[in-house]
């Protein structure tokens, strides 16, 4: 207790000793500055635009020498100069054309972005090698570097913030705005590639937008680039780019050199007009250009007022909306401008309660519930969608969505599109069928049907649609012709054929056989259905089936029935003779008369066993690309059953048919397992 007596006694010692240090402080940093005069006024600015400096004095009141410095400045006239003006530096170098050099008048170039002495004023005399320090220091105000806001002061390069503050870190972004965050503007990159020809000699490579910055291109080939501009006012101009240089392009900076085999084009910003970069042809080759820009976001969302309220009394509501601005004319435009923009985020709609009061009507008390209890708020409600516009190749189709409004009985009602804008409204049109049509594939031709002289050969032709499967839906128009001539060079021992001869392979008949079922459509076309059964089990008897005209009806994607004269063409045949085999073992005598029409009249009647694909095999690859292979099975023609393939003649087995499959790339796991299977596979 004793000690704590001693220290608690001793407290205001203590405080008295700290309260005599900070007077000393206090009055000594006073004496100091007591030594000074107050600052004079600010001197006159350096520039009278584009950013200069202004300086105050001070006077030492003491004999002997002050602490502190007797000169502070500031910067001023922080306004873009005119572009006629020029660069500051640049007048500076001009100024000394009048005095001679070692007897001898230059003309003055500044030389800017000296890394060892960026405040003296260094300039080279135009069309020679020759450099000069004309002053030890450039006037107050200058640039340290073209491309800072850093500024020379007494011969000293001085850190300036895009605040324009001496001293100041403060940075724009790459949008050009003063401590900003970059989501007023976006980053375009891309390439293009020159598809020029004899026919087309100018191209456009990009537009880039008004107010667009740190724009950069380079072209890589033997063509050449060129500007086209056009202003907010609609005036249009053209720079040819001829030769390398800084150019002013529609009050708009631009520094373009030429290379031997490349070019490269630099534009600060911010743009004053619409640029559209071009490419021209000048050379056989293919040029590239990577271009890399910063677009301005001249569209936003802004949030409007709130709606009138749903009810005049006993409680309504009432909801905001946002609206697309351009910034650049400042009036609202149609909404899709501001959709273009992947960074704009449309505001969500507020919502609050209003004209609460209750209605006099009423008993004279109406009370307030939520809106999902007793008054269901508006909500979106839309149509079913239509039929696809096209049956492949990527359609559209579309539906009708509106606002409505259910009262408390249910009853629902059309109301104005603004009271469902809390929420977004659906889409109102989708892609449809955007997998690829069917089309033609053509096999590989059979062998010759002689073995000199002219002949004929054959091929299979098939429909593939998207999934590589054999379908139909392929326009007969486009179709590749299954059947040609062909000569064998060796010449023949015997007296030539006036016609080729027809084949007695089965390649023709197959080739027949594979045309692709017709698919209904919304042109009026024959549709045949499936051939019946012979009429006999033995021996020659009859096929017959139903053919249809018949039309699909888009918008009910139905099919409807027409008379037989609203088809244009010829009617597929809806009877032929078939043939079962012989009866009892025996091969009766045939009448070629009679049986000229059997399989197209291009095969025996002995000839039961044939050839025919049916379906392919497993892909060989589970990713990155496989072959799959056509299996070829011997086929009886009338059963259409399987057969040992010693029925079938060897030598007319059609050719081998591969397709490729699993076209999507592998895991990196499984590329590195498939690599090493095939090192071991080649023995590495």
């Amino acid at each position: 207790m004793e000690c704590c007596r001693r220290a608690t006694a001793g407290t205001p010692l203590l405080f008295l000793a700290f309260l005599l240090l900070s007077s000393r402080t206090a009055r000594s940093e006073e004496d100091r500055d007591g030594l000074w005069d107050a600052w004079g006024p600010w001197s006159e600015c350096s520039r009278t635009c584009g950013g200069g400096a202004s300086y105050s004095l001070r006077r030492c009141l003491s004999s002997k020498s002050c602490e502190g410095r007797n000169i502070r400045y500031r910067t001023c006239s922080n306004v873009d100069c005119p572009p006629e003006a020029g660069d500051f530096r640049a007048q500076q170098c001009s100024a000394h054309n009048d005095v001679k050099h070692h007897g001898q008048f230059y003309e003055w170039l500044p030389v800017s972005n000296d890394p060892d002495n960026p405040c003296s004023l260094k300039c080279q005399a135009k069309g020679t090698a020759l450099v000069v320090e004309l002053a030890p220091k450039v006037l107050d105000g200058t640039r340290c570097y073209t491309e800072s806001l850093d500024m020379c002061i007494s011969g000293l390069c001085q850190i300036v913030g895009c605040d324009h503050q001496l001293g100041s870190t403060i940075k724009e972004d790459n949008c050009g705005v003063c401590n900003g965050d970059g989501s007023t503007c976006r980053l375009v990159r891309g390439q293009y590639k020159s598809q020029l020809s004899a026919t087309k000699l100018d191209d456009t490579v990009v537009a880039i937008p008004y107010g667009s910055r740190h724009i950069r291109l380079v072209l890589k080939g033997p063509d050449h680039l060129y500007l086209e501009t056009k202003t907010l006012q609609g005036a249009k101009g053209e720079n040819s780019l001829s030769s390398t240089g800084i150019f002013l392009v529609d009050n708009s900076s631009v520094d373009f050199q030429k290379f031997p085999d490349k070019e490269i084009l630099r534009m600060a910003g911010p743009l004053t007009a619409d640029f559209i970069v071009k490419i021209r042809n000048s050379g056989p080759a293919d040029s590239t250009v990577q271009f890399i820009f910063y677009q301005p976001i001249i569209h936003r969302w802004r949030e409007t007022d709130f709606f009138p309220c749903s009810a005049t009394c006993g409680g309504g509501y009432q909801l905001t909306s946002a609206e697309c601005y351009d910034l650049r004319s400042n009036r609202v435009v149609a909404d899709q401008y501001c959709h273009y923009y992947p960074e704009n985020i449309k505001p969500k709609p507020k919502l609050q309660e209003c004209n609460l009061d209750p209605c006099p009507a009423s008993d004279g008390y109406k009370q307030i519930m939520p809106y999902d209890l007793y008054h269901p708020l508006p909500r979106w409600e839309a149509t079913p969608w239509t039929a696809c516009s096209s049956s492949c190749g990527g359609g559209i189709q579309s539906r009708a969505v509106s606002c409505v409004e259910e009262d408390i009985q249910g009853h629902v009602t059309s109301v104005e599109e603004w009271k469902c804008m809390y929420t977004p409204k659906m889409p109102i049109v989708q892609p449809c069928n955007i997998f690829d049509c069917p089309k033609w594939l053509a096999q590989e031709w059979s062998p010759c049907t002689v073995t000199c002289g002219q002949g004929l050969r054959y091929r299979v032709v098939l429909c593939i649609d998207h999934r590589g499967m054999h379908t139909g839906g392929c326009s007969p128009k486009t179709k590749p012709h299954v059947k040609e001539e062909c000569i064998i060079p060796t010449p023949c021992y015997k007296p030539k054929e006036k016609l080729p001869v027809e084949a007695k392979l089965p390649w023709y008949k197959q080739a027949q056989e594979l045309e692709e079922g017709a698919a209904v459509s919304e042109e009026p076309s024959f549709i045949p259905e499936a051939w019946s059964a012979c009429t006999v089990t033995c021996g020659v008897g009859t096929q017959v089936r139903i053919v249809r005209c018949q039309v699909l009806l888009s918008f009910s994607q139905s099919v409807a029935d027409l008379p037989v004269d609203e088809c244009e063409g010829p009617k597929p045949a809806s009877q032929r003779p078939c043939y079962a085999g012989p009866c009892n073992g025996e091969v009766p005598e045939f009448n070629p008369e009679e049986t000229g029409g059997l399989f197209g009249g291009l095969q025996d009647f002995d000839q039961l066993y044939d050839w025919e694909y049916e379906g392919f095999t497993k892909c060989s690859e589970s990713c990155g690309g496989g072959v799959q292979e056509a299996v070829v099975i011997c086929l009886n023609k009338q059963t259409r059953e399987p057969a040992d393939e010693n029925l079938c003649v060897t030598s007319q087995r059609p050719p081998q048919l591969l397709k490729s499959c699993r076209l999507d790339p592998c895991p990196a796991s499984s590329r590195r397992h498939r690599a090493g299977t095939a090192c071991k596979g080649l023995g590495w």
